[in-house]
């Protein structure tokens, strides 16, 4: 009798529904981090990342792959997205993670990456590349990867 369709509107209701300590936590529990891990969920729905999200949308991870090459719009979105990462993970207290434990800021900025690495744009620095690999091989996130889709149907 309920449904929400933005997945930031989904991940607070879910932190507001099932709250930690009963249920894992979703955002950081530290109020200043927990503001930075919204800070990067936003940004990454930002027009910064528009071009990469027009380029190779979430159909390219789990139909067919992009056939045509990045734009300079796609690149020039691809590159702030690897800079972006670069700096965030620098200041990460945990290599694992953005802020020292799990968050779903983590598979957000992951699964953006994702949509380079399964496309086969492989020229990530290699600490971009190993979180984001780290956080794909995640038993929540292999959930919702390797579930079984409907056929995709373009809009």
């Amino acid at each position: 009798d309920f449904c929400v369709a933005e997945s930031s509107a989904i991940v607070e209701y879910l932190e507001d529904v099932f709250p930690a300590p009963k249920h894992a936590a979703i955002f950081p529990v530290d109020p200043r981090e927990r503001a930075r891990a919204r800070q990067v969920i936003s940004w990454l729905r930002s027009d910064d990342t528009l071009g990469l999200r027009d380029e190779r949308p979430t159909s390219t991870m789990f139909y067919g792959r992009a056939k045509a090459p990045l734009t300079d719009r796609g690149k020039a979105s691809a590159d702030k997205l690897t800079e972006v990462a670069v700096r965030l993970l620098a200041l990460s207290p945990a290599r694992g993670s953005l802020f020292g434990a799990w968050c779903i800021a983590d598979a957000d900025l992951a699964f953006m990456l994702h949509r380079l690495i399964l496309n086969g744009h492989d020229d990530l620095p290699t600490a971009v590349r190993s979180f984001a690999d780290a956080q794909w091989k995640r038993p929540s996130v292999r959930k919702f990867v390797d579930v079984t889709r409907a056929a995709y149907v373009p809009y």
